[in-house]
């Protein structure tokens, strides 16, 4: 498969996060070890004090983790993650999640992924550490091989 395929391919798997979809998150874009992803607060995603539910922000960081971990087409599974929660927003904010890879090897990855608001004033710092699986038999990244 080729590359722009395979990232589409990513694309649309991430994109059916049910949860992600669920709060509106959208996946913009997907590169080798580095993703994007947006989110437009409005009151779905308030707690009791009327700002964003921390929740809201970690989702929108993880679904970037989770593309730009899974980018080289092999698949990754989070084994650890952190999340330092640095500004609070409120409904109207536009939040971006950058994930990046710091390090990977055959077996594991770390990102770190920064969430700006629409000032780019940072909200909050996510890490995350993934354990790289041997892709199954029919795996995009194995396209020879019969499941």
């Amino acid at each position: 498969m080729k590359e722009p395929e395979q990232r589409e391919d990513l694309r649309n798997w991430i994109g059916r996060d049910r949860f992600a979809e669920l709060i509106g998150i959208d996946l913009v874009e997907v590169r080798p070890g580095w993703a994007k992803a947006t989110l437009v607060i409005d009151e779905r995603h308030q707690n009791g004090f009327g700002m964003t539910q921390g929740g809201a922000v970690f989702t929108l960081a993880d679904l970037a983790f989770a593309a730009a971990s899974n980018s080289h087409g092999i698949p990754a599974v989070a084994i650890s993650v952190n999340i330092f929660f640095l500004k609070a927003t409120t409904s109207g904010s536009i939040l971006t999640a950058e994930a990046r890879e710091l390090s990977r090897n055959p077996k594991l990855a770390v990102y770190q992924v920064d969430v700006h608001d629409q000032n780019l004033e940072r909200v909050a710092s996510f890490q995350g550490m993934v354990y790289r699986k041997r892709p199954s038999k029919g795996h995009p990244s194995r396209p020879n091989e019969r499941p």
